[in-house]
């Protein structure tokens, strides 16, 4: 089962998850989100500025900062509606492996970003599409984009694009009759791993885990990841 982890931004987090035997790393590029990774300020001063400089020391292994484990991780770089040479900018920049498109990005755009990125740039750059889920009905947009991303993402239908902590209904998902895989998001938390081992799809391929393992927003709650992956792992 993939593992995701998304959400993350400050650099010594990044490196305790990636020692935790997780597959993807995600990071916000959508300026709206609290776990934006350019930057999260107060103007009362109490919460620290993460930068993108910090996020790049990690990239490029800084012994003071980072883990080997972090090099032979898949980053992904999540975005919602923005514009196509912001997000080739991110690959670029970042080594990203994955783009995550969590808008309302069309199939055009979604073939133009790969043709962009390919061979160039990032060869091999995999494209994940997230969905919100609210109904059956809304399983109807995946439709278009078969063929186009590599991966689906299914997650709680919010204003919020993500990181609500708000699941839905998983037995929606029986309607999905597509041919891409898929992975599950929307309020996962540390008391769902039967849930987890115990849903079946024929597309179904991993998990997303976001906001119900962390202390505060941007920033994952080790033990509480560490004992979940266990488990999950546990046959």
């Amino acid at each position: 089962m993939i593992i995701k982890v998304c959400g993350l931004r400050e650099t010594e987090n990044i490196r305790e998850v990636s020692n935790l035997g997780v597959d993807l790393l995600g990071f916000i590029f959508w300026p709206e989100s609290p776990r934006f990774v350019r930057m999260i300020s107060s103007q009362a001063g109490i919460m620290p500025d993460y930068s993108e400089e910090r996020l790049r020391k990690a990239k490029a292994g800084n012994p003071e900062t980072d883990a080997q484990a972090y090099q032979q991780i898949s980053r992904v770089g999540v975005f919602v509606d923005d514009m196509p040479q912001n997000i080739v900018t991110r690959v670029y920049n970042y080594g990203l492996d994955y783009v995550q498109l969590h808008g309302d990005e069309s199939p055009t755009m979604i073939e133009n970003l790969r043709r962009t990125l390919e061979p160039d740039i990032k060869p091999g750059i995999k494209i994940i599409k997230a969905f919100g889920i609210e109904t059956a009905d809304d399983l109807s947009q995946c439709e278009a984009y078969e063929g186009l991303a590599d991966l689906f993402l299914f997650d709680t239908k919010t204003p919020a694009k993500g990181g609500s902590g708000k699941a839905f209904d998983w037995s929606i998902l029986s309607a999905y009759q597509g041919h891409t895989p898929f992975l599950l998001s929307g309020g996962i938390g540390p008391d769902d791993v039967q849930k987890i081992k115990s849903f079946r799809h024929p597309q179904f391929i991993g998990i997303d885990l976001n906001s119900r393992f962390e202390i505060e927003p941007g920033v994952k709650d080790i033990g509480k990841l560490k004992t979940f992956i266990q488990e999950i792992n546990n046959e």
